[in-house]
């Protein structure tokens, strides 16, 4: 199985970011469904590391848990950790110490990707006012991602080398586990269908079965032409709409979610470079504010909401226009002069 690069993935990246960081900024209600943005996240995600996985274990036999936990290390814990760092001036200069209290112990359960478990026990509503003046709640999500990639991977490699017939059951059965899970709970705790890994990891995983079906037909596509061409549009158009018309009020994560998921889902599988929606993806200023994707979401959140917190963008248009090139600009010198640097092998892990 071999991995290519694909870049109109960097383009839904780019979607998926430009989304969340329009729902957070508040400039138009017609982006309240923005927070979609996160669960194509999630989509590429399952379906990226599962790509990695099945790629080792077919040409090796085998899997490097080492590598693979440092690749991770690597790509994530940097950029984070030297976020938390540039914010904590404007913490202790802005935050009454009870907050400062609250910021410095989300910091900690975030260091240790658990924020979404403390997030849920403190009783935050991440679609609540409140939470738009907590810089650390972005990284409930990236807590979600962080378990996934810590148990998927050896629960996966157990069933490839002992169950290799059982993948589809296997992966299918927590996706259908996982979503009854949130429809169940999402009426009477909607908070803990929104920050569980349990009722989150369906979305992973429809994204690990896209990987699968590939192992199983390396051909995404088929030979009818007219398919091809129109699912990607069918799949932008799922994402949009659920951008459009999802708000604060959705049912989310529910079965409505599938939406946007499916939506992922189909441009992933029904990609080729002969039609639009992958021209238009790949095209390389998308893909550009792909490769900074992760560099965007971990800084815009600390600076929005730092940002309300003193006041400075009360109100005004142009002050969040400002915020916006600002968070722009710190994200590609975080990605050039951070990630890209300790992605480097040349740059000692130890360190």
């Amino acid at each position: 199985m071999k991995l290519n690069y694909r870049p109109e993935i960097d383009g839904l990246r780019a979607i998926a970011v430009i989304a969340v960081i329009l729902y957070h900024a508040q400039i138009s209600k017609f982006f309240y469904g923005g927070y979609v943005g996160v669960d194509i996240f999630f989509v590429i995600s399952g379906y990226l590391i599962t790509s990695i996985i099945f790629k080792e274990l077919l040409n090796t036999n085998s899997f490097n848990f080492k590598y693979f936990f440092e690749r991770r290390i690597r790509r994530i814990i940097p950029v984070l950790l030297i976020m938390k760092l540039a914010v904590l001036p404007f913490a202790l200069v802005l935050l009454p110490p009870s907050r400062l209290i609250e910021f410095s112990i989300s910091a900690l359960y975030s260091l240790g990707f658990v924020s979404n478990i403390y997030f849920y026990y403190t009783g935050l509503q991440y679609e609540a006012l409140e939470g738009l003046f907590v810089p650390l709640l972005h990284t409930w999500s990236l807590s979600v991602e962080e378990q996934f990639y810590l148990l998927f991977p050896v629960l996966f490699f157990i069933i490839f080398r002992y169950l290799n017939n059982k993948i589809f059951l296997f992966l299918s059965s927590i996706i259908l586990i996982s979503l009854v899970l949130s429809e169940i709970y999402i009426i009477e705790d909607k908070s803990f269908v929104f920050y569980s890994t349990f009722t989150r990891v369906w979305e992973l995983i429809i994204g690990s079965l896209l990987a699968y079906f590939e192992y199983r037909r390396p051909e995404r596509s088929n030979n009818n032409k007219i398919l091809n061409s129109a699912m990607p549009i069918l799949g932008i158009i799922l994402i949009l709409l659920t951008i459009f018309l999802f708000d604060d009020k959705t049912r989310h994560p529910s079965i409505l979610t599938l939406i946007p998921v499916i939506g992922t889902a189909i441009i992933i599988w029904f990609a080729n470079r002969d039609n639009l929606i992958t021209k238009i993806l790949s095209n390389k200023y998308l893909v550009f504010i792909g490769l900074i994707s992760y560099s965007l979401y971990i800084w815009h959140y600390p600076i929005f909401a730092f940002a309300k917190i003193s006041g400075w963008t009360s109100g005004s248009f142009v002050a969040k226009i400002i915020l916006g090139f600002i968070t722009i600009s710190i994200s590609i010198i975080s990605y050039f002069f951070i990630k890209n640097i300790f992605r480097n092998k040349k740059f000692r892990f130890k360190y």
